[in-house]
């Protein structure tokens, strides 16, 4: 299943026209991903940039990774199936437990030169195994804070352990690359590798801007044009703090401070979130131009989410000149500039996420102000740019692994 170099993931993609174009054509890459296509999120949409860019530069690329009958979205480049099971629990996902014969022979006929290795499972550990066999330099790319799932399921007393189990892993790569400097920090405070540089996240601006703001849309969803709208973004899992974002609302509302929420997104804890907040609106899963208008039609943005390595939901708010009040956590930290474009609370200080809410809801000059901050700081962020970085680092491996032999 593949999709031509030149395919965009999603309407609205565009590159930067005057980033020069390189010569990538050395490298053979082959891409060990726990789920590229078959759920969408934002780790897997950038990983899906990352290659159509390689394969527009002359790269050579193979995608690893679980299928299913009817992905999310169709993948960009060659993909190769990996054995693999429903997550028990969360059967959406799927946990890939080897690399497979038809895996092994693919790999043997591609002969890559640079394996990259994007989640800490079974057959991400049996890709490293297989690459240090054959001395081929390790590229582990990091997107989400998976030690910090536990706490959400009653089982923070395993964050130790798991922590230990990734150091081992990401020891075992050549080299990390993390999404922010925040999550970059905390991968060193951590001791997980002594070699981590940065790949951040792009926005595509065709795509999320003010313009797409759509006060017909609203009304259709029963917001009238005077309503202060609190927007959540992202899937609707446990981790992303749906919890916190809830006991926020339900402070504003025992305070009488009029406003609105619109939840897009969807996941397995929507009846959850539908039940705890009757009042929101939820416009269910949305993409494309679809989500820009969605995003641009809120007012402020909510995302007390920890589990982020970098946050694409809140860049994309930004892009659309929106204010966000986020937890001071990796990610955020890097992309919210506290009282310039938004605010940093510490996770779960409900009290203090709404009090930052109050102020957008009661002053539409802050929020006018935060939100072109925000808009213009995300026009640092080209998605070219930023995937050049993981093929120099591509390029740097491979020299330093010739140089070692």
């Amino acid at each position: 299943m593949s999709l031509t170099p030149n395919d965009p993931i999603e309407p609205g993609h565009s590159s930067n026209a005057a980033f020069p174009s390189p010569d990538l054509s050395s490298l053979r890459v082959a891409l060990f991903s726990g789920n590229y296509n078959y759920v969408r999120d934002g780790a897997n949409q950038a990983l899906n940039r990352l290659v159509g860019y390689l394969l527009r530069h002359g790269a050579a690329v193979r995608v690893y990774s679980p299928v299913v009958d009817e992905p999310a979205f169709a993948p960009v480049g060659d993909l190769i199936a990996l054995p693999s099971l429903a997550l028990p629990g969360r059967s959406e996902y799927r946990l890939p437990f080897a690399l497979g014969v038809a895996a092994r022979r693919d790999l043997a006929a591609f002969q890559p030169n640079v394996v990259h290795v994007s989640s800490p499972d079974v057959a991400g550990h049996r890709a490293v195994s297989w690459s240090r066999r054959r001395r081929l330099p390790v590229l582990a790319s990091v997107h989400t804070r998976f030690d910090t799932y536990p706490r959400y399921y009653n089982l923070a007393w395993i964050e130790p352990v798991l922590t230990a189990m990734l150091r081992r892993f990401y020891r075992r790569c050549d080299a990390l690359v993390a999404p922010s400097e925040s999550m970059a920090q905390v991968l060193r405070d951590q001791r997980m590798n002594y070699d981590i540089s940065l790949w951040s996240r792009g926005v595509d601006r065709d795509t999320f801007n003010p313009g797409r703001r759509d006060l017909g849309w609203r009304r259709e969803l029963g917001i009238a044009d005077h309503d202060v709208v609190i927007g959540f973004l992202g899937r609707l899992v446990m981790e992303k703090g749906l919890d916190v974002f809830a006991d926020t609302i339900d402070d504003l509302t025992r305070r009488g401070f009029a406003h609105r929420v619109l939840v897009t997104g969807e996941g397995p804890a929507r009846a959850w979130f539908e039940a705890r907040l009757p009042q929101a609106v939820f416009a269910g899963f949305q993409a494309g131009t679809d989500l820009g208008r969605a995003v641009a039609s809120m007012d402020v943005l909510f995302n007390p989410s920890v589990t982020e390595t970098f946050g694409n939901v809140t860049l994309e708010a930004m892009a659309c000149a929106l204010p966000v009040v986020a937890a001071e956590a990796t990610g955020s930290e890097s992309l919210v500039q506290n009282h310039v474009n938004g605010r940093l609370i510490r996770p779960g200080a409900i009290h203090s996420f709404a009090e930052a809410l109050r102020a957008y809801l009661v002053d539409p000059e802050l929020r006018a102000r935060h939100g072109q901050a925000g808009e213009a700081r995300s026009r640092d962020f080209s998605w070219d740019r930023i995937n050049q970085t993981v093929a120099d680092t591509y390029m740097r491996l491979i020299r330093q692994k010739q140089a070692s032999r």
